[in-house]
């Protein structure tokens, strides 16, 4: 078991790494939608390259941060139902959870969108749009980000399977975060036990 933890700590290291570059991406988008903005209402004009550009930034954002989302137990879950079960249950429910929807349909994905690519970049195809870019970028990036989901899903099943185990810490504990909304009212009855 030692060995895997090894192995879950690398790829979190990883997850980790890129999550915190790629988020970069998102000031980039930003930039690039208020300049394309800019432009349009400025100088009356517009460039379907630039307009592309954003979408090609989105969805490395989405894509290349899956895997990072995951690490750090922010993903979309019902929370509602398993919140009232012990921690070994909720374990239980995300190692069966990893193992028979997880891992499949990222296989799937990543399966399903490789030949997708490779036609598009063997073709050489460039979005329909007049002065649109390359296709094959943002193609790319669908097989390469599921496989950095497939990763840290591998990663949090280990994690999840040594806590059952006993041979490690509860992993859902260790991100247990409040959510923005909760952290903000803590701040504001802080603020106002401090006025008084």
């Amino acid at each position: 078991m030692h060995a895997f933890l090894k192995v879950s700590r690398l790829i979190d290291r990883m997850s980790e790494f890129l999550g915190r570059w790629v988020a970069w991406l998102v000031l980039a988008a930003v930039l690039l939608s208020a300049g394309n903005a800019i432009v349009r209402k400025v100088f009356n004009t517009s460039s379907n390259a630039m307009l592309e550009l954003q979408w090609y930034f989105f969805s490395a954002i989405f894509l290349l941060c899956a895997g990072y989302t995951l690490l750090r137990n922010e993903h979309v879950r019902i929370d509602v139902v398993t919140g009232r079960f012990s921690a070994r249950t909720q374990t239980w429910i995300d190692v069966l959870g990893t193992i028979f929807f997880l891992i499949p349909i990222v296989c799937i994905f990543i399966y399903l969108s490789w030949p997708v690519f490779v036609r598009t970049y063997t073709h050489g195809e460039i979005s329909t749009n007049a002065g649109g870019l390359l296709i094959w970028p943002a193609r790319v990036l669908v097989p390469i980000g599921f496989t950095f989901l497939l990763l840290q899903g591998i990663s949090e099943l280990i994690k999840r399977i040594a806590f059952l185990a006993g041979a490690g810490p509860d992993p859902v504990a260790r991100h247990d975060v409040h959510a923005a909304e909760k952290e903000l009212a803590e701040e504001i009855r802080r603020m106002a036990e401090e006025k008084k």
